[in-house]
């Protein structure tokens, strides 16, 4: 039982981990993009997939935090 205990806490802290890390990097996107956007030669196509991969990475965030809320139903 213990071990079991032990590889459902792991897990928890891997996705927390993860989840923070996502946080980070969509932050650090969001800095990204509000300072590209001042430049008035910037890339279109760089700001559209940057763009893209920050709405990634908030689908990824809200997937990852709807997972840690306990199904009530259980």
């Amino acid at each position: 039982m213990t071990d079991k205990g032990s590889k459902i806490s792991t897990d928890l802290v891997q996705r927390l981990q993860k989840l923070r890390e996502l946080r980070i990097e969509h932050r650090d996107l969001d800095d990204v993009i509000s300072r590209l956007q001042l430049d008035f030669k910037v890339d279109e196509i760089q700001m559209k997939r940057l763009k893209k991969r920050k709405l990634l990475l908030k689908d990824q965030i809200t997937r990852l935090e709807s997972e840690q809320i306990p199904d009530l139903n259980a």
